[in-house]
């Protein structure tokens, strides 16, 4: 899941203070995350569009989120900063036993399946933009970026129903909405929910061609170990 995101908007005059090209990419592991974890917990609620009084709340969400992802292996997340941090991405590569895909509502798509179970695909756990970030590209450049450094050949991410203009953006950005997920509610939460309804995206990173018009090939050098 991802904090609230909107469609790219045609670029406007940049801040002549903080211009987009200044921000730079870097790439953490697990243990430097945890270094700035509280950080980007800031920067989270200063990104959400929660209601006055709801910021906590919220900011604890992202930790337990957070620390849950961090745990996954592989974790990598991807930090765009100049002065400040601006934004970052973080995620992981999917089990190949499938278990991400806990909760689908129907038949996981075949390609899906097969490219899971070769270890292929990488889930965007979530993005995090500050408002006032000067790069309107941003959060579209982490994900890309992200998928690319771990040479996936399927991103994957899953976006609350209730969230539709997270949804609109990557849909925008080329993602497919290939089904719904249910999911069990956060056990740790002070007053643990409903079962939450997710929408499953994923983003082929391949070329499309005649033979694969949905770019969901590999390349034998993306071939993970067992």
């Amino acid at each position: 899941m991802t904090a609230p995101l909107s469609p790219e908007q045609p670029r406007g005059e940049a801040d002549p203070r903080t211009p987009a090209h200044a921000l730079r990419l870097r790439r953490l592991n697990r243990w430097q995350a945890e270094t700035v974890r509280e950080d980007l917990a800031d920067l989270y609620v200063e990104s959400s569009s929660a209601q006055p009084g709801q910021e906590y709340q919220g900011r604890e969400a992202f930790l337990r989120r957070f620390a849950a992802a961090v745990r996954r292996l592989g974790f990598s997340l991807l930090l765009a900063e100049d002065m400040n941090f601006a934004g970052c991405a973080y995620g992981f590569p999917v089990p190949r036993q499938g278990t991400w895909w806990s909760g689908f509502d129907g038949t996981l798509p075949q390609s899906v399946e097969q490219l899971t179970a070769s270890g292929h695909v990488f889930a965007i756990a979530e993005i995090v933009v500050h408002p006032h970030a000067d790069d309107q590209g941003l959060a579209r450049r982490l994900q890309e970026r992200l998928l690319a450094d771990h040479h996936a050949s399927l991103g994957a991410t899953l976006i609350a129903e209730t969230d539709a203009p997270t949804c609109d953006a990557f849909l925008s950005w080329g993602w497919q909405d290939i089904g719904s997920v249910r999911r069990p509610p956060d056990p740790t939460a002070l007053r643990p929910s409903d079962p939450v309804s997710l929408r499953a995206l994923i983003l082929p990173t391949g070329p499309r061609t005649a033979a694969r018009p949905d770019g969901l090939a590999h390349e034998s050098r993306t071939q993970r170990p067992h």
